[in-house]
């Protein structure tokens, strides 16, 4: 499987620069992250920024028998291993929680530190829980869109504006950002419509994962007890701008969180505002700065 990188970084960079390897939410891309690569080169220049398209979206397929999260694993553990030396990996909803298992299971690859963005820390969850209608409760019109059809591009990019927490954006900071990122995902067919180029069925795959692997749920112990400095960042509000997000003060006391993991709330955003917004970019620079160390001075 030939994975597609997007390298975003902005400015020379040089061969031995450190890295930063931003991984996308279920049904997004790599391009989600160019505002962040680019206010992280403001703050600290000479670092180089890939984000993949993970299997099943955009310009990466995925094969039929998709095995769900252990093949995104695979292909961090891959790209990782052609750097020069460990990336600092940052992961937004999915992709946090590909970054929890990557680290849990190859600290080695991790050991530059993990920033996971409203993701990555698992729910206890009820018995004989119905995984196909909690995702579709919890992923709602991203997950609708996926068997869509649309009779141009301006006719997806308002479906994915019904959704609140992303209708402001796309209407303000985020603009045409926002719009090549919603154009990469975008098929053209041959009957003339428009469609999302996310596989259903990887998605699907990769949501059961979610709320199943049983790996997940002790990955981010696992991996601070070898040695990952890990940050965890989360939002106030939800997937559709909802008052209560995906994390609140009370869940996460009830996880028991290791002490040496770095938890930052990050107000006044949702799901997608703390990954896409300029407040939920700077506290992601924040803590990817604070795994870097200080800048380079060559």
């Amino acid at each position: 499987m030939s994975l597609f990188v997007h390298d975003l970084s902005v400015g020379e960079i040089a061969p031995d620069a450190p890295v930063v390897i931003a991984v996308h939410g279920i049904t997004a891309n790599g391009l989600c992250w160019p505002r962040f690569a680019a206010a992280l080169a403001s703050r600290h220049p000479g670092v180089r920024v890939l984000a993949p398209d993970l299997r099943g979206r955009a310009e990466t397929p995925a094969g039929d028998d998709h095995p769900g999260l252990s093949a995104h694993v695979a292909d961090l553990v891959e790209l990782a291993g052609r750097q020069s030396s460990p990336p600092v990996f940052v992961g937004h909803s999915l992709g946090a929680f590909v970054c929890a298992l990557l680290a849990g299971q190859h600290p080695e690859v991790a050991a530059a530190g993990v920033v996971l963005v409203d993701g990555g820390l698992s729910f206890s969850l009820p018995p004989g829980l119905d995984v196909d209608a909690t995702l579709a409760a919890v992923l709602g019109p991203s997950l609708a869109r996926l068997s869509m059809s649309f009779p141009d591009e301006q006719a997806l990019l308002d479906f994915v504006a019904t959704n609140p927490a992303l209708a402001a954006l796309l209407a303000g900071p985020l603009g045409e950002a926002g719009r090549e990122y919603l154009r990469h995902d975008m098929v053209h067919g041959d009957d003339g419509l428009v469609r999302s180029s996310c596989s259903e069925a990887a998605v699907r795959a990769d949501g059961r994962d979610l709320l199943v692997h049983p790996s997940l749920p002790g990955a981010v112990r696992e991996a601070i007890t070898a040695g990952v400095p890990m940050e965890f960042l989360w939002a106030s509000r939800g997937l559709f701008d909802e008052p209560r997000g995906m994390y609140d003060e009370a869940r996460l006391a009830a996880m028991a969180l290791p002490e040496a993991l770095t938890v930052t709330h990050v107000p006044d955003t949702n799901h997608f505002s703390i990954v896409f917004g300029d407040d939920g970019i700077a506290a992601i620079i924040d803590a990817v700065e604070r795994l870097l160390g200080p800048p380079r001075r060559d």
